[in-house]
Formats: C-alpha cells, structure tokens, sequence
C-alpha cells in the first residue's frame, strides 16, 4: 500500500511539515507494510507562504516592519522564479501569533506591516506578487496595508483617519492619489482558505472576529467600520466590496485589496495544489490522508483537506480525515468527501493540553490506523 500524507497546518500547534512527518512516523510504527510519501499542503492559511517558496527552491528576504500593533519587528518575503515573483505571508507581520493572548485587538491591530512587505518586495523590482493572508491578528478591511501603499483615509475635515479601524465610522473619503503606482502595474493574488463575504452574518467581523479578540460590542463597531468603508468605496468607485466573494477573508484584506488594487482573489488550496504538482503525487497513491486542527463546516468552505480530498475522490482514492477535533454538526456532510474521521485527542481534553500534544497524538493515531489496516489486509 502506498500513502499519500497530505494534511494542512494544525492551528496553534504544528505546521503541516510536521504534521505529515509524525503521521508518517506512526504508520511506520504500525504492523502495516506500507510506503509513504509526504505532501503538506497549504491553503491560504498561515505557513501557506513558507510551504511554495520551499516547494518553488525560493529565497527569503529578511525585512523590518511593524507588527500589529505597531512595534517593530523582523519579518522577511520570499522570492521565486528567478526574483520575478515575491510570496508574502500576512501573518509574518500581521499574525495572531505575534501577540500574547491579553495583546488581541481587533479595534487596534492593522495590517500596516503587511503593505510594508508589499512594498519591500516592489523594491525588488518584482513583476509578481503572491499573498497568503490566512492567520492575521486583524479586522481592518486592508486599510493599514492600503496607508502602507500611500492611501489616506480622511474624515469630513479631511484630517487623516488614525487608530484604524475603529476611526473607520468618520471615514468620508479615500485619497488614493498617494498610492504606490508601482503597485498598479504588479499583478497581486490573493490566497483565500475561506469564502465568506465582507459583512453580514457570514461576515469577517462576526464570524473571525471573536478568534482575534472581540467581544460583542466590539464586533458590532467592527461591522459599522467595515460597513462605512464599503459606502465610501460605493460612492467613490461603484463597486461594492460586500459583493465580493472571499471578500471576508482576513478581516476584509480580501476584498479591499480586489476593491482598491484589482488584486485577483483565488482559492489557495487549488493554487497551492496546482504548483505543487499535486496530481502527480496522486497517480502512485492507494490512500490518502489529509486533516487540520479542527474539520468543521469551514473545511468544506475551500480548507485544505476538502481541496485534497475532491482531487483524490475523482481517481476513486479513499480518503482518510485526521484532525485534533472533528465537529460533531459537520460530521455527515464531511462524510461525503471522507471514508473515515478520526479526532487525535478526546473531547473532554483541555485544549492547551491537547496542542501541547498534537504530535505524540498524531504519531498515536496513525500507529492504531496502520494496524487496522494491517487486520483487515
């Protein structure tokens, strides 16, 4: 039996390198006779950058920018294709994982830093620029990247906009005369790993601000800013960023960098996948296994597992779900695309405890899987 181990990043745990190599491990530890090949995937979330420029032979480029607080950090940007294309990660700059728990807040955290990447790389004389924004500490709506760039959001005085974004409701109008032209001629793509809209229910101050940090009042000025910067760009432009498809990916980055710059949004895991010759590590395989911290009902959104498991579904390759916890909700549905779901850790574990032990778990995991598959052979 030949494995294909294809799993993303476990959230706040493991990234997905070394989530394949401790399934690996386990199978290896098992009664069953098997080869392995591993392929950690990535789909827009964080490590999705570090995982192309790795699969591409890239160089980094070590950087200083601010964080999501403004303190000043060292980030870097990766360069492929003979320095023609720049891959950026959000979260190296604008990451949830910069700050300490007591640090979340989406009223105060920006993107500022992430432009400033944006603009090292066009330094570099780019032709291309890729973008992960899974993973950000932010709900912004893009504004701190777009001030980055040289846009000022200014109030009805026409005094420039600080503290964003929760200045955002006495925003008025937006100055783009100052953007970085060079930006215009550089094609941007966004990697998405969720498909939720700007605003409303499914929104990214309602549904992803509660993970950075916000409280109920809290989301409720997060979705009047958001909601005042869709009316401003509506007046000014006519599009409307509610519109927009992945638009509520990272706190609205998604849909004011289509909005402001024509960035082309994407499904990061079908890009990744497509890169990463994943088809061809397909044609060997006899099983695949794939997973994340947690399958819900955002997996089938465009996670990383569900772009796996259509690919391997259409060669009539069984898939196998892995993940720290599956939801109990989506546990029909996710049958659809998997023969099997298997939760790492016990529901009644405290989850501090459990990502202490996401590998020795999944190592656990994938050593009993082995020998059922052994029993059955």
């Amino acid at each position: 039996m030949h494995i294909l181990i294809a799993p993303n990043a476990f959230k706040h745990s493991l990234d997905a390198t070394d989530v394949a190599k401790a399934i690996r491990e386990g199978l290896q530890q098992s009664k069953l006779k098997c080869t392995c090949e591993c392929c950690p995937v990535g789909d827009g979330g964080d490590g999705t950058a570090a995982l192309l420029i790795q699969k591409c032979g890239g160089t980094i480029v070590p950087v200083e920018v601010h964080d999501p607080l403004g303190r000043k950090i060292r980030a870097g940007f990766g360069l492929i294709e003979n320095g023609r294309t720049a891959v950026i990660e959000m979260a190296d700059a604008s990451g949830l994982r910069l700050l300490r728990r007591e640090e979340f807040d989406p009223l105060r955290a920006n993107t500022f830093g992430t432009g400033e990447l944006i603009k090292c790389a066009l330094d570099q004389g780019v032709e291309k620029i890729i973008i992960g924004i899974g993973g950000s500490a932010t709900v912004d709506g893009a504004t701190g990247i777009l001030q980055a760039l040289g846009v000022r959001f200014l109030d009805a005085a026409g005094n420039i906009l600080s503290d964003l974004p929760e200045s955002l409701t006495h925003l008025e109008s937006v100055d783009l005369s100052g953007l970085d032209q060079r930006i215009r001629h550089c094609p941007l793509t966004v990697l998405c790993d969720v498909e939720n809209s700007l605003l409303g229910e499914t929104g990214a101050a309602k549904v992803f601000g509660p993970q950075k940090g916000a409280s109920a009042p809290t989301i409720q000025k997060l979705e009047a800013a958001l909601t005042k910067l869709r009316d401003i760009m509506f007046q000014q432009t006519g599009r409307d960023l509610a519109a927009i498809k992945h638009g509520g990916a990272a706190g609205g980055v998604a849909a004011s960098l289509q909005g402001f710059l024509n960035a082309k949004l994407v499904k990061g895991i079908d890009y990744f996948l497509e890169v990463a010759g994943f088809e061809d590590a397909l044609q060997k395989a006899d099983l695949v296994i794939t997973g994340e911290g947690c399958m819900d009902e955002q997996t089938l959104r465009g996670k990383g597992p569900w772009g796996v498991a259509l690919r391997a579904l259409k060669k009539n390759i069984p898939v196998i779900g892995v993940a720290g916890r599956v939801s109990p909700a989506a546990e029909a549905p996710l049958r659809q695309y998997f023969v099997q779901l298997l939760a790492i850790s016990p529901a009644s574990i405290d989850l501090d405890e459990a990502l202490k032990n996401t590998a020795p778990a999944l190592r656990q995991t994938a050593r009993e899987l082995g020998n059922r598959l052994a029993r059955k052979k």
